[in-house]
């Protein structure tokens, strides 16, 4: 069953902007909290933002000032607008939801506190 579809993401060069769009599925009861994450191979997976029902939008210090995390509660849609897009944001992203929660942490979003994952949806940055 797919519970979370990521899209939006392709190749830009340095300097670029996307916007990655995340659909959570309506199997997914509270999606009160979701966040979007970013892994390459090797690499522990990495939390970028989250954003949750109260408005708070915690960012990973590497993003702040360059993305920006938004999320339409009524489309069960959230998005990640990413500007000044450098090689090193190349990775796989993937949207989460946090479900056994109603709120956001305050910190820089932590895998183990998200329960679904999406499939993923590719950022390249090149110099």
């Amino acid at each position: 069953q797919v519970r979370l579809v990521e899209s939006g993401g392709g190749a830009v060069q340095t300097g670029g902007s996307l916007r990655l769009s995340c659909t959570a599925s309506t199997s997914i009861i509270n999606i009160d909290c979701m966040g979007w994450f970013r892994q390459t191979p090797g690499m522990e997976r990495e939390g970028v933002a989250a954003a949750d029902s109260n408005g708070i939008t915690p960012y990973a210090d590497s993003v702040k000032g360059r993305f920006t995390i938004s999320k339409d509660h009524a489309k069960r849609i959230l998005y990640l607008q990413m500007d000044n897009l450098q090689p090193e944001d190349t990775a796989m992203y993937y949207c989460a939801v946090r479900e056994l929660g109603f709120s956001c942490p305050l910190i820089v979003p932590r895998a183990m506190d998200f329960d679904y994952w999406g499939q993923g949806t590719q950022v390249t940055v090149s110099s």
